[in-house]
């Protein structure tokens, strides 16, 4: 398998980075990360290696996280990245499939609602279904993961970190469009999540009108802590869609 990274370029000029595993492969799976994270977080990278064993993998930096250029919008403008992603890599794949994690999640249903890039089957993991509607719940804290992992563990800091911009500007809502999507959706919640309730999942789901699933992971944490946590569920929960939708 090669590794290549490169660079794609935004309609509104941002340089966004994002690395292509190469296994010759005629399917291939883009992973847009969320909040705070980067193509280069070990779990994220953990789920391309997975997914190479029979896809090729695109893993992508959003703006104002990693190594691609400009302030986070809290996805007003970040469609853009996606949408540069999947135009630098049209290379006669014959499935595509998207994969986001919350923010990254809100974003990438916005796109497959709207865009005219070749998207055969979408998964989204943990997406808020309003940005507005997200409510924190600080008293239940995932001390383990966001603290422990994230902020004191070195394999857990790493690929983390942002650049944001301003967060007020108005945001399309991911519940808004999700009826509009063709594709085959996959929605996957951890029942544990205190960053975006699961309603949101569930109400994503109720509104979508497309062949649709949805998994809630008992007792599973936010969006790729599921694959520190409950890894083999999540991953068996991809592998079982991608064999039936593509």
């Amino acid at each position: 398998m090669k590794i290549k990274r490169k660079v794609a370029r935004t309609v509104d000029d941002h340089r966004i980075a994002y690395k292509h595993f190469s296994n010759n492969k005629n399917k291939l799976v883009i992973i847009v990360h969320g909040f705070y994270n980067s193509k280069d977080s070990e779990l994220l990278d953990a789920l391309a290696v997975h997914l190479s064993t029979n896809h090729d993998v695109v893993s992508m930096d959003l703006r104002g996280h990693g190594k691609s250029e400009g302030l986070f919008s809290w996805t007003v403008h970040e469609a853009n990245d996606v949408e540069a992603v999947l135009k630098a890599i049209d290379q006669g794949y014959e499935k595509v499939v998207l994969i986001g994690f919350s923010l990254g999640g809100s974003i990438c249903t916005n796109v497959v609602a709207k865009t005219n890039y070749k998207v055969d089957t979408f998964i989204c993991v943990s997406a808020p279904s309003d940005f507005d509607k997200v409510d924190f719940k600080w008293w239940e804290l995932d001390f383990e993961n966001d603290i422990c992992y994230s902020l004191v563990s070195s394999k857990g800091r790493k690929g983390k970190g942002v650049r944001p911009g301003p967060w007020w500007k108005k945001k399309d809502k991911p519940i808004d469009n999700v009826h509009k999507i063709k594709v085959p959706i996959l929605f996957i919640h951890g029942d544990n999540d205190w960053v975006v309730d699961k309603r949101h999942s569930l109400e994503l789901y109720k509104k979508a009108t497309a062949k649709k699933q949805i998994k809630i992971i008992d007792k599973g944490p936010h969006a790729e802590y599921l694959l520190r946590k409950n890894k083999e569920e999540f991953c068996s929960n991809i592998d079982q869609w991608l064999v039936e939708t593509l």
